[in-house]
């Protein structure tokens, strides 16, 4: 799809909220308009000056059909006034052609409820709620669970102080890699030999990690050990990094320790107490889905049998706080069939379960066709966050997290939901972007924060493991950064 723009610089929300009704074409963004270019599915989006007015114009050629639009604002009108125009107008000419209505109407962010936060603070909640309605297109049921989600992070947004901050440490491993992975992460067969070594040197990156926030005077608040699988590596392995944390870090102010037990064929009872005997408190054991048709066209080689097993596996080892995930809109997968995943879920009584959307795969063609597969995804996946918007309030869980990816069915979105009092700490200090966030391990990003500022600088650690053992001694340099970054935006050190 051809996005032409025309004297203006909105490029790029333009685009995102194209890729919304088209998530898997190719989006080729072209700044100046020549005419032997305007051919095949296009779409033109400009501004001009006209009888004293900005004039905003969108039109849309597409298998044969023609769509355009336009909307008239006074000169002085601000940037992001005449960009949100723009979007609304682009956003019209999609839904007719497609026939789609997006729920989250032209809001395309990942973080939307950190923009509903800041609207709240400065409008109120009635406020935001009326600017995601009228001037965002958002529908009620995702100003309700916006509402909703932005009241249970307030709280545990206050407990974080400007020199608090999260560890980060990345498994970028798993027993096979599933079809809708987007995770930089790889399968056992072709990595093995890499997973040793990984390891030794993970350690030594946590050490020396541990050792400037020690210098800086940093409190930890929450791990989270993640992947990839962590649990694909050997219980000594695994031990060897989770006594590193321990031994590199002050712990004595952690109030959440994660590692992801994601699947269930990698969870043995071994491995389990030796993950609560070297601190975790909570653990993710994700089935994604309990059908096990699904299961084997998504390429998770574990049945619903074995999730089963490794949860009873992990109650008998202790643990409480045992979160699972599930996601809506995988293919083939009908609403029933979901619904009887979360009925069988809910009936274990974990503390937390997060409900994440499919990120699209299948090409939408840009026709009829595509329209129609689009249309049908959307409603089933639709239907799959209502009925957990239905079941799980009744079954004392609450929407405390919730983020956004390029590309998910619908332009949906994954919530995280908790009982009471378990929310998952870190999932929501690194979606609002509340303190640092110290990465470690292949693929990880130290997400460094101004201490009572919104400014935030990231470094990257080598996205694969083969470059994270190569590039290992530049990347530790990188990481000199922090003392740099504390002493011109950090907080007042004793």
């Amino acid at each position: 799809m051809k996005v032409f723009i025309e004297n203006h610089s909105f490029h790029y929300e333009i685009e995102n909220l194209t890729r919304v009704f088209f998530p898997n074409e190719k989006i080729e963004i072209i700044k100046a308009r020549a005419d032997d270019e305007v051919n095949g599915a296009h779409i033109i989006t400009g501004r001009e000056s006209a009888d004293d007015k900005i004039r905003l114009y969108c039109s849309l050629e597409i298998n044969g059909e023609h769509y355009e639009n336009e909307r008239k604002l006074a000169l002085n009108s601000p940037d992001d006034e005449q960009e949100r125009a723009l979007a609304i107008i682009l956003f019209d000419i999609l839904r007719a052609y497609t026939g789609i209505t997006p729920p989250w109407g032209i809001l395309t962010g990942v973080r939307p409820i950190k923009l509903f936060r800041r609207l709240r603070e400065e409008l109120g909640e009635s406020g935001a709620s009326e600017y995601f309605k009228n001037k965002l297109l958002v529908s009620d049921e995702k100003i309700r669970l916006s509402a909703l989600t932005e009241r249970n992070e307030r709280e545990i947004l206050k407990t974080s102080t400007p020199d608090s901050f999260s560890l980060y440490v990345s498994i970028p491993f798993c027993p096979s890699r599933c079809s809708y992975c987007s995770f930089v992460s790889q399968s056992v067969e072709k990595s093995f030999k890499l997973i040793e070594p990984y390891a030794e040197l993970l350690c030594r990156e946590i050490e020396i990690t541990g050792k400037i926030a020690k210098e800086l005077s940093l409190r930890l608040q929450s791990v989270y050990i993640g992947g990839g699988t962590p649990t694909t590596l050997s219980a000594e392995q695994l031990r060897a990094v989770m006594n590193a944390v321990s031994r590199s870090f002050d712990m004595s102010g952690c109030r959440e320790y994660t590692v992801e037990a994601g699947r269930p064929d990698t969870v043995t009872e071994e491995k389990l107490r030796m993950i609560k005997e070297c601190g975790a408190d909570r653990i993710s054991i994700n089935p994604q889905t309990l059908n096990d048709e699904i299961l084997k066209k998504i390429g998770r080689r574990h049945t619903a049998r074995e999730f089963f097993t490794a949860y009873e596996t992990a109650v008998k080892c202790g643990f409480e706080h045992i979160n699972t995930d599930l996601i809506a809109g995988l293919p083939d997968e009908s609403l029933n069939s979901f619904k009887s995943t979360l009925d069988s879920i809910v009936s274990l009584e974990p503390k937390s379960i997060t409900v994440h959307t499919l990120s699209m795969k299948r090409s939408s063609e840009l026709t009829y066709r595509g329209a129609e597969l689009l249309r049908r995804d959307i409603e089933a996946a639709e239907g799959m966050h209502s009925y957990c918007s239905e079941l799980l309030p009744k079954n004392g869980y609450e929407p405390y997290y919730l983020y956004r990816q390029s590309r998910m069915v619908g332009n949906l979105e994954n919530v995280g939901w908790s009982k009471k009092g378990s929310e998952g700490l870190y999932n929501v200090f690194i979606m609002d972007e509340t303190h640092s966030v110290l990465g470690c391990g292949a693929g990880a990003t130290t997400k460094l924060k101004e201490a009572n500022g919104p400014y935030i600088e990231r470094i990257f650690n080598y996205k694969y493991s083969y470059e994270y053992l190569n590039g290992f001694d530049e990347m530790i340099r990188r990481k000199d950064r922090l003392r740099a970054f504390y002493d011109e935006y950090g907080f007042k050190r004793k």
